[in-house]
C-alpha cells in the first residue's frame, strides 16, 4: 500500500540502517534511534507513537548483546519485552499494523531439523528468553500484527560475523570457527528488501488478516564454519588476506556467558506460502552482499 506512514524505530542497526533506505518510496517515513528513543524506559516511547500516528510501526531496535544480556537481563526485557508490549498497545489504539522482528535463539537448539512456528520456544539464554517473551506480549495484547523470527542477521556494516570473519582473515592464518552451531545466514538488506515488498504488495487490511508470527530468514541453513568458509571463498579481495587454513571447532572451545542452540535452523514454509514471497538461497545472498565491496 502507497502513500503510508511508517514509524521505523532502530534506525542505526544492521536492519534498520537498511530498512530506511528500502521503505521511502512507500510513503513518509519517520525512523529514529537512541537518544531520540529510549527502549530502557519502555513508556517513554509512547508519546512518539501518538505524535506520529503511524499506520505502520516497524520495530527493529533490540538489546542484541546476546553473552552480556546474561548479566543485565532486566535491561533485555526492558528492550526485548516491556518496550514491544507498548508499542502493540499504541498500535492496537491507532489500529496500526505493528512488524516486530524476533530470533531463532528463542529454542534450544535439540530438535535436530528445522524449526517451525508451531515448535515450543525453550531458549537457553537471557536474550532468547526476553525476545520470546517480546513475542508473548505482542500476541497478548492482539491488534493487527506480525512478527518475524530471523537467524544470523549479518550486514557489511556494523559488528555482524561476515564483517569479523573478514577481518579476523587479515590478521591470522589459521582461523578456527565453531561447526556445530547451524542456522540461516539472512542478509539485512534482503530482509529489508522483502519487507518493503510485503507493505508493498498487500494493503494493511490484508496484512492485518495475516496476522501472526512467521519464520522469515535465508533460504537453507549452514554451520558457522561453513559460513565463514564461503565468505572466504567470496572474499572480493583475497590477495590481502593473511589466512591460508579454516579449521571447524566445537562450541565448548569457545566458552561464552550464554549458551547458544546448535541446531537452529527456521522453515520458513508458511512465510511463503502466505506471501508469495521468498528469500534468496543464503549463498546467492551473500555473493550479492560481497559483490558490494
Amino acid at each position: 500500500m502507497l502513500g503510508m506512514k511508517i514509524l521505523l524505530l532502530g534506525k542505526n542497526g544492521q536492519l534498520g540502517w537498511e530498512l530506511q533506505r528500502c521503505l521511502q518510496p512507500l510513503g513518509q517515513v519517520w525512523a529514529f534511534d537512541t537518544p531520540k528513543i529510549d527502549l530502557r524506559v519502555p513508556e517513554s516511547i509512547r508519546p512518539l507513537i501518538r505524535e506520529v500516528k503511524p499506520n505502520v510501526l516497524i520495530n527493529a531496535a533490540a538489546y542484541t548483546a546476546v553473552d552480556r544480556a546474561e548479566s543485565e537481563g532486566d535491561l533485555a526485557l526492558k528492550i526485548n519485552a516491556e518496550a514491544p508490549r507498548v508499542m502493540a498497545e499504541e498500535c492496537a489504539s491507532l489500529k496500526a499494523l505493528l512488524l516486530h522482528y524476533s530470533t531463532d535463539y528463542v529454542f534450544d537448539g535439540t530438535k535436530g531439523s528445522s524449526y517451525t512456528e508451531d515448535d515450543q520456544p525453550n531458549p537457553l539464554n537471557q536474550y532468547g528468553r526476553s525476545k520470546w517473551m517480546g513475542e508473548q506480549a505482542i500476541q497478548e495484547v492482539g491488534g493487527g500484527y506480525l512478527i518475524f523470527r530471523t537467524a544470523w542477521v549479518y550486514s557489511l556494516r556494523g559488528d555482524s560475523f561476515a564483517k569479523k570473519v573478514l577481518q579476523w582473515s587479515r590478521q591470522q592464518e589459521t582461523l578456527r570457527v565453531v561447526g556445530d552451531q547451524i542456522s540461516n545466514p539472512t542478509w539485512a538488506r534482503m530482509l529489508a528488501e522483502i519487507t518493503a515488498l510485503l507493505l508493498a504488495r498487500y494493503s494493511l487490511a490484508e496484512l492485518v488478516k495475516r496476522r501472526g508470527l512467521y519464520h522469515l530468514a535465508g533460504d537453507g541453513y549452514c554451520s558457522r564454519y561453513e559460513w565463514a568458509k564461503t565468505i572466504l571463498e567470496l572474499d572480493p579481495e583475497p590477495q590481502t588476506r593473511l589466512t591460508r587454513q579454516i579449521l571447524p571447532a566445537k562450541s565448548e572451545e569457545f566458552p561464552t556467558p550464554a549458551q547458544r542452540p546448535l541446531f537452529s535452523a527456521l522453515n520458513c514454509e508458511r512465510f511463503v506460502s502466505t506471501f508469495d514471497l521468498q528469500l534468496p538461497p543464503w549463498k546467492e545472498a551473500l555473493q550479492l552482499a560481497l559483490d558490494k565491496l
